[in-house]
């Protein structure tokens, strides 16, 4: 606990009579922003494996959590204390078998378990009025996290696919569908496309892989070949708008090639 000691000292200096106008004005609505922002650069850091920037991007967003919670017990609504004492209860009542006398013995047996522990806390709370399973997944999640989030409850609650192959079936169907959609309705077609981007999360959860993680990566390799591409034209004098398909083409696996060859990889046929 000392090592956070002087962030908390600097929060509230800078939130001080004598600190920063911009620090004594924000809020926790406020700073959720910068939190988020903090996060996804995070993100970005563990998916580079950037020690250095994971490191700092810890910091930050260590820093951000302790400024919301500062402003929260500064308004008298809750002390730090109060905060720190109820998610380590919280974590100690939902670890029984490290901290009491359940018996585990599988990774599936422990996600129940947790389940379970949860679905009483929740059972007990005097807020608690049972609707639905997906009652849990926060609306404003960004769109891949959510349909993530809400394909586990679902599935949670014993709705499944019995095999990969279905997902693949499902979502192939959904692209016929959205296929057919475009040709005549704008707003079919929208929600059809919506259906295969929900489709896919669920191939990347029964695959194993977050689909965040996914598309950040297959994102970076192609801004990695772009910029490539982009250099590569601009030494010659070339402008990309003007040069016909066949010509990008080339253009563009030759930059897929660059990328193979600094790894010292053949470009796949």
């Amino acid at each position: 606990m000392e090592t956070i000691i002087p962030l908390l000292e600097i929060i509230r200096r800078l939130r001080g009579e004598n600190g920063c106008a911009w620090d004594r004005k924000q809020t926790p609505s406020t700073m959720w922003k910068c939190l988020a922002e903090e996060l996804y650069e995070l993100e970005e850091a563990i998916v580079k494996d950037d020690g250095d920037n994971i490191l700092e991007e810890l910091g930050d967003v260590l820093f951000q959590v302790l400024f919301i919670m500062e402003i929260y017990a500064d308004s008298g609504r809750f002390s730090f204390d109060r905060v720190v004492n109820a998610v380590a209860e919280k974590m100690i009542r939902r670890h029984p078998h490290v901290y009491g006398d359940s018996r585990i013995t599988s990774e599936d047996g422990l996600n129940k378990q947790w389940e379970n522990i949860k679905a009483e806390e929740k059972a007990g709370s005097s807020s608690f009025e049972k609707r639905s399973v997906l009652d849990n997944v926060p609306s404003g999640m960004p769109g891949l996290l959510r349909a993530l989030k809400v394909s586990k409850s679902a599935v949670k609650a014993g709705f499944e696919w019995d095999s990969l192959d279905q997902v693949l079936e499902t979502a192939v169907s959904e692209i016929h569908e959205f296929e057919a959609a475009l040709s005549s309705d704008r707003d079919a077609a929208m929600l059809e496309f919506g259906d295969i981007l929900f489709s896919l999360v669920n191939v990347a959860r029964f695959a194993g892989f977050h689909p965040e993680t996914a598309l950040y990566r297959s994102t970076s390799k192609f801004e990695q070949r772009f910029r490539i591409m982009e250099e590569s034209l601009e030494k010659q004098g070339l402008d990309l708008k003007q040069m016909p398909s066949e010509e990008k083409e080339k253009h563009w696996q030759a930059a897929k090639q660059q990328v193979y060859a600094k790894k010292g990889l053949n470009l796949p046929i």
